[in-house]
């Protein structure tokens, strides 16, 4: 079976996950949870995007531009 992503969940771990998590927190809560959950994975991504170019500018080695 095809394992996914970094922790090396399988479709049947994940899919018992998510019904732990209907159980915890039943119906209505559950899209809130994963519009927040989406939210914070989006801002982190953005995050390490801007600390990633932040560091690229602070490279003494890169050539600037003559202009």
């Amino acid at each position: 079976m095809k394992e996914l992503g970094i922790l090396n969940l399988g479709f049947g771990e994940i899919l018992i996950i998510l019904v732990v998590a209907l159980l915890v927190f039943g119906p209505k809560k559950l899209p809130q949870l994963g519009r927040a959950a989406g939210q914070t994975l989006h801002e982190f991504k953005k995050g390490m995007k801007n600390v990633m170019n932040d560091e690229e500018d602070d490279d003494p080695n890169k050539k600037k531009p003559v202009q």
